[in-house]
């Protein structure tokens, strides 16, 4: 019997145990609050692929094959008219007078990796006629420069050129007979002179807009294709009398200057020097020096100037001077 109540007191005992246990862990679970770990949220920063999408177009005709253009062009057209009229009885006096003359002018340049090509076309002519007096020439000038040069350092160039210079009509010489009668001589004519000259040497050109040709190595040939001319101009522009051609040898110097010296005012001035090597006491020189003022998109003021010395010709300067108003097309060909 008493092991039997000790079994029962240790049973009740085990049971007690266990309930207060139990009791005491749901009281701590009921207290305490659970608190789950904050994952951060996925794709925060969203990254797509990158979408192509391809077109196709098809481009204009002069797109397909276009290339880079290395010619530089320009042209200019001029027409100038001057005219005077006076009543017979207008006190200043007066000679009535109309003057037509024309200009063109073209260029072409090439520049590619230090190579340059520049050719330049200037063509004149223009007539005056007074009262009571023969027609005269105002201007009558063809010139043709052809040049090609190589960089050889930043500055200098070497150089090749070739040039032609003539005129298109008779140029005269006038004077009076014993009758007071105004009569005319001729003294040239196209290609009486012709000239045609090659050269080539160093060119130096620090700017744009100058430049100065050193000739060491120039010849020049003199044509005379009419030989009665001598009877007018007994130097015959150098020419032996009855002979077509002369030769020479020489140095020669060209200095060319073109800028935009102030809105709308152009400078456009070239210096040649020519020293035959057979007569060094005599050089040519000769000056062209034009003043050109826009005064609209048509219209230009020009003063133009020329001083010119040749022995072949005359042991004097000569000048020539003009001033007009006038109607200027600029043109790129």
């Amino acid at each position: 019997m008493k092991f039997i109540k000790i079994g029962i007191i240790t049973v009740l005992a085990t049971i007690s145990f266990c309930m207060s246990t139990t009791a005491q862990l749901l009281d701590f679970e009921t207290d305490t609050i659970k608190v789950s770990p904050i994952y951060p949220k996925k794709n925060m920063l969203v990254s797509r692929l990158p979408f192509f999408y391809i077109k196709k177009q098809d481009l204009p005709f002069y797109l397909v094959n276009r290339k880079v253009n290395y010619w530089k062009s320009t042209g200019s057209f001029g027409l100038n008219l001057n005219q005077a009229a006076f009543s017979d009885n207008w006190s200043s006096g007066g000679v009535n007078s109309i003057s037509l003359s024309t200009l063109l002018n073209y260029k072409a340049e090439y520049n590619k990796d230090g190579k340059n090509f520049i050719s330049e076309v200037i063509l004149q002519y223009g007539k005056l006629k007074n009262k009571d007096q023969m027609q005269r020439k105002t201007n009558d000038r063809i010139f043709w420069d052809n040049k090609a040069s190589l960089r050889i350092s930043q500055n200098w160039n070497f150089f090749g050129s070739l040039s032609f210079e003539s005129q298109f009509d008779l140029g005269y010489v006038y004077s009076k007979d014993a009758q007071g009668n105004e009569i005319r001589k001729p003294i040239s004519r196209f290609m009486s002179p012709g000239y045609l000259t090659e050269s080539f040497g160093f060119e130096y050109k620090p700017e744009k807009y100058f430049s100065l040709r050193l000739g060491t190595g120039t010849a020049r040939q003199t044509f005379m294709l009419d030989t009665t001319l001598y009877r007018n101009n007994a130097k015959n522009f150098g020419v032996p009398i009855g002979k077509n051609f002369r030769n020479e040898l020489a140095f020669q110097a060209v200095m060319n200057f073109e800028k935009e010296i102030a809105t709308n005012i152009n400078l456009k001035s070239r210096y040649l020097l020519f020293a035959s090597y057979e007569h060094l006491n005599n050089i040519d020189q000769r000056l062209d020096i034009t003043l050109t003022a826009k005064v609209n998109r048509l219209v230009n003021v020009t003063v133009a100037g020329t001083a010119l010395y040749d022995d072949d010709f005359s042991s004097e300067i000569q000048s020539s001077q003009s001033l007009a108003l006038g109607l200027v097309y600029k043109f790129k060909p």
